[in-house]
C-alpha cells in the first residue's frame, strides 16, 4: 500500500511538471517538501523504483537518538509517536527542528527494524449487519451542533435535533440557537411525531443528560419532564450503552448528513427561516433522494411505514419561544454560563422568583413571567463577570418622558425652555434623567422671571447642568430677597462704645449675579 502511494506521488509530481507547474507550485499542490520535488524530478521511473526499495533514503536527522527511541519503545511499547517526540524534546535540548511527520516515520522505522509492535493496534470490534426492522418498529434520536455565518460574517452556533425512522430512513430535523433542554427536546419530539404522522413503537436514545439523570446496570432514572412526557405516549424508550455509537449508526449518519450537507455553506438569517429551509431540504434531499444503503427513496418508504405507526395523542405545544427558566438571585441578577447579568432593582421577590431567558445571536434578553422584557445584555465571552445596566438601581416607576414633561411645565413651556432641554439631552444623554430630577427638585415655587433669566444665561454660556441651573436660580432668589428686605436703622449709644477698641472696617462678602451672567 505504501509503495503504491509513493508511486502515485512520483507520477503526480511528473504530471504537474509536464503541465507547466514549477517546483514551488508542485510542493504546495502535493504537500511535500520542495527538495523532495527536486529529487523526484531528477529520477526516471526505474531509478525511482530502486530508490524506494532501499530504506537508506529515510532522513538521518534522528539517527543520533535511535538508542533512546529504541529503549523507550522496548520499555513502553504502547507509546505513540507524538509521545516519543515530546520525550525527545524533554531530554535533548539540542534536538533539531523537525516535522512531527518525520518523527512518526522514524518511530515506525525503529518499530519495524527491532520488531517492536504496538499493543492493541490489531484489535477491532467485531460487528455484524442486522436485518432491517419491521415498519413502524423503531426510531432513533440524537442531537448535533454546527457553526454558520451571518450576513455580517459573524459566526453563530446552532443546535439541532434529529429523529429517523429506522426502516424507511425518513428523517426529521428541528433547529434552535441555544442548547436543548428537556422541555425543548420534548417539543421537538412532538414536532417529529406530527411530521411522521404517527409514533414509532420504540425510540433509541444515547445516554444524554437531557433525558437521563442516572443509569445503573440498565435501570434508568429519567429527568422529570421527560418521564412525564413518556407517560403520556405509547412508545418504549431504549438507551444505548455509554460510548457506543455503533448501536445507533442510522441517526449518527443523519446528524453528519445535516451538518455537512445542509448547514455547511448556508447563511444564517434567523432561526425560523433556517427551520423552513430545513423542511424544504428534507423534501428535496434528506428524504427525496435514494438512500445509499437501502437504495430506496425514504419518502416513498414512509408512505408504507406511516400506516404501521401508532396514532398521535396530542399536538405539539410550543414552549415560550424556547425560553429557558432561571432563578433570580437576591442581588437582582441571573447567573448564565459563568457570568452574572443584572435585572432592575425590585425584580427579586423571594426565593421562588423566576425569569425567562432568551439568547439571540450575541444578545441575551430577560423576560418576566408575564412575557414583559426586563433587560437586554450583550453576551460576555469571559467568565465570572457582572454585566450590568447602569440604570438597574433606579426607581423606574416614573418614566423619563413623564419627568421631562413635569420639568417642561416648571420651566414655563416656552420655546427657549424646550431648546434648553434639547441641548441638555444632547450634551448629557446618559445623565439626562439625573439632570431632570435635579431640575424638578430645585425649581418648585420659582417665578417665571427668574427661570427665564437662568435659561438665557445657560444657553448663552453653553452651561447644560441641572445642578448649576439650580445654583443660578438660588443666587437670583437670594438677590431678590435682599432687595425686598426693609433696612432697619441701628442707633448705638456713643457712651456705650469703648473708645479704646480699634475700629476695623468689616464688610461681609456677597455673591454678585453678574458673576454668573459673565460665565464663559
Amino acid at each position: 500500500m505504501k509503495a503504491r502511494n509513493k508511486n502515485y506521488m512520483w507520477y503526480k509530481v511528473k504530471e504537474l511538471s509536464d503541465n507547466g507547474f514549477n517546483k514551488s507550485q508542485i510542493s504546495y499542490e502535493v504537500g511535500i517538501d520542495r527538495g523532495t520535488v527536486y529529487k523526484y524530478l531528477s529520477m526516471d521511473e526505474q531509478s525511482y523504483q530502486e530508490w524506494i526499495k532501499n530504506p537508506s533514503h529515510v532522513s538521518h536527522k534522528l539517527f543520533p537518538y535511535i538508542k533512546f527511541i529504541k529503549a523507550e519503545l522496548v520499555q513502553y511499547p504502547y507509546l505513540s509517536a507524538a509521545q516519543i517526540e515530546d520525550r525527545l524534546k524533554e531530554h535533548f535540548s539540542e534536538l533539531p527542528d523537525i516535522h512531527s511527520k518525520t518523527v512518526y516515520n522514524f518511530v515506525q522505522l525503529v518499530r519495524k527494524k527491532y520488531n517492536i509492535e504496538k499493543p492493541g493496534t490489531d484489535e477491532f470490534r467485531q460487528c455484524e449487519k442486522l436485518p432491517e426492522l419491521a415498519y413502524g418498529k423503531q426510531a432513533q434520536v440524537d442531537f448535533g451542533e454546527g457553526y454558520m455565518l451571518t450576513n455580517q460574517e459573524k459566526r453563530i452556533k446552532v443546535y439541532f435535533f434529529c429523529m429517523v425512522l429506522s426502516r424507511s430512513r425518513y428523517k426529521f430535523v428541528y433547529i434552535q440557537n441555544q442548547c436543548f433542554t428537556t422541555k425543548t427536546a420534548v417539543y421537538a419530539h412532538e414536532l417529529a411525531f406530527e411530521y411522521f404522522e404517527g409514533v414509532p413503537k420504540e425510540i433509541l436514545y444515547d445516554q444524554d443528560t437531557v433525558f437521563l439523570h442516572d443509569e445503573n446496570l440498565g435501570d434508568y432514572l429519567l429527568t422529570h419532564d421527560f418521564q412525564a412526557f413518556c407517560k403520556t405516549q405509547s412508545f418504549k424508550t431504549i438507551f444505548c450503552h455509554k460510548a457506543d455509537p455503533q448501536s445507533k449508526g442510522k441517526i449518527e449518519s443523519v446528524v453528519k448528513f445535516v451538518k455537512y450537507n445542509f448547514l455547511r455553506g448556508r447563511i444564517y438569517i434567523d432561526i425560523d427561516s433556517l427551520n423552513q429551509s430545513a423542511k424544504e431540504w428534507l423534501i428535496r434531499t434528506g428524504n427525496g433522494k435514494k438512500h445509499s444503503t437501502t437504495h430506496k427513496v425514504p419518502s416513498q418508504e414512509w408512505e408504507i411505514e406511516k400506516r404501521h405507526l401508532l396514532p398521535l395523542k396530542s399536538k405539539a405545544l410550543a414552549p415560550i419561544s424556547s425560553w429557558q427558566r432561571y432563578n433570580v438571585r437576591k442581588d437582582n441578577t441571573v447567573a448564565y454560563r459563568s457570568n452574572f447579568y443584572s435585572l432592575p432593582l425590585g425584580t427579586y421577590q423571594g426565593t421562588d422568583t423566576k425569569i425567562f431567558l432568551e439568547v439571540i445571536e450575541t444578545q441575551l434578553n430577560l423576560y418576566a413571567e408575564d412575557k414583559r422584557l426586563l433587560a437586554s445584555h450583550q453576551l460576555s465571552v469571559n467568565k465570572g463577570e457582572l454585566v450590568r445596566n447602569t440604570d438597574h438601581g433606579r426607581n423606574k416607576s416614573v418614566t423619563i418622558e413623564q419627568t421631562h414633561n413635569e420639568v417642561f411645565d416648571l420651566l414655563g413651556k416656552t420655546e427657549r425652555a424646550l431648546l434648553f432641554l434639547q441641548l441638555l439631552k444632547t450634551d448629557k444623554p446618559r445623565y439626562y434623567h439625573d439632570n431632570l430630577r435635579a431640575l424638578k427638585q430645585g425649581l418648585v415655587g420659582v417665578s417665571k422671571e427668574i427661570i427665564d433669566k437662568t435659561i438665557e444665561i445657560c444657553i448663552e454660556s453653553k452651561t447644560y447642568n441641572g445642578y448649576v441651573f439650580c445654583e443660578i436660580v438660588n443666587k437670583y432668589l437670594q438677590q431678590q430677597q435682599k432687595q425686598e428686605t426693609p433696612k432697619i436703622p441701628i442707633q448705638l449709644s456713643v457712651n456705650k462704645i469703648k473708645t479704646d477698641w480699634p475700629q476695623m472696617p468689616i464688610t461681609p462678602q456677597t455673591s454678585n449675579i453678574n458673576t454668573y451672567e459673565k460665565l464663559f
